[in-house]
């Protein structure tokens, strides 16, 4: 997440206008009365707002304003998909500035890099891979799960790094070169979790994901 004191207010304006007419985009396009007449899909909306409202309290700030945490979108897009994904994503950003874990200005920015980019990134790996149609499991569970959530670390510190750089409040430091090594140590753990997640909803709950082709993946006979 970035403070809100390291972007000009124009660019905080402009950031969560456009933030808040894709969640309006959202609420159009959302199953509302798949939602409505379906408990089980309220219930595992709720319970997405809360583990998304507890994952990115678990986070750490540093002194210059920014803070570092967990994701969790791309297995929130594969079990809502993207329309809920972004509500509940929204809804849990909400519940932060509840509780003042979050400033209001800074919304539309994190919203962009926490939530809407997650979110693209796991639909367009999602796509791509029912475009090609594979019947291998492990395929799905790789390149919509792992792969993106991997590919979302690093899309979210460079555009969150672009955004900085072009709100001219934020320097570079010195030693940033070096620090690119770690990047590696950002991308295991997002990886592993929403990896390990959408694995275990495979095994024990497939009819959960909303882009899990449960009959390609698990009746379909394998070609010899």
């Amino acid at each position: 997440m970035i403070e809100h004191s390291l972007l000009p207010l124009p660019m905080l304006i402009l950031s969560l206008l456009f933030y808040l007419s894709i969640v309006l985009y959202a609420l159009c396009r959302a199953p509302w009365l798949e939602l409505f007449s379906d408990s089980r899909r309220q219930h595992l909306l709720l319970a997405t707002v809360f583990a998304l409202g507890l994952l990115w309290l678990l986070r750490h700030d540093f002194v210059s304003g920014l803070s570092y945490q967990l994701i969790g979108m791309t297995a929130v897009t594969l079990l809502l998909d993207w329309p809920l994904a972004i509500l509940a994503g929204f809804l849990a950003q909400l519940a932060l500035l509840w509780i003042s874990a979050q400033n209001p200005l800074a919304l539309g920015t994190n919203g962009l890099l926490v939530v809407l980019l997650p979110v693209l990134i796991a639909k367009l790996c999602s796509t791509a891979v029912e475009y090609f149609a594979p019947r291998n499991l492990f395929i799905y569970i790789f390149c919509c799960a792992f792969f993106p959530a991997a590919l979302t670390v690093i899309a979210v510190l460079l555009a969150g790094f672009t955004l900085l750089l072009a709100g001219g409040r934020f320097t570079l430091p010195p030693e940033f070169p070096e620090l690119a090594g770690y990047l590696w140590l950002l991308m295991f753990p997002e990886a592993f979790i929403n990896g390990a997640l959408i694995s275990a909803l495979v095994i024990f709950e497939p009819d959960w994901l909303e882009t899990f082709n449960r009959t390609r993946y698990l009746a379909a006979p394998w070609k010899q």
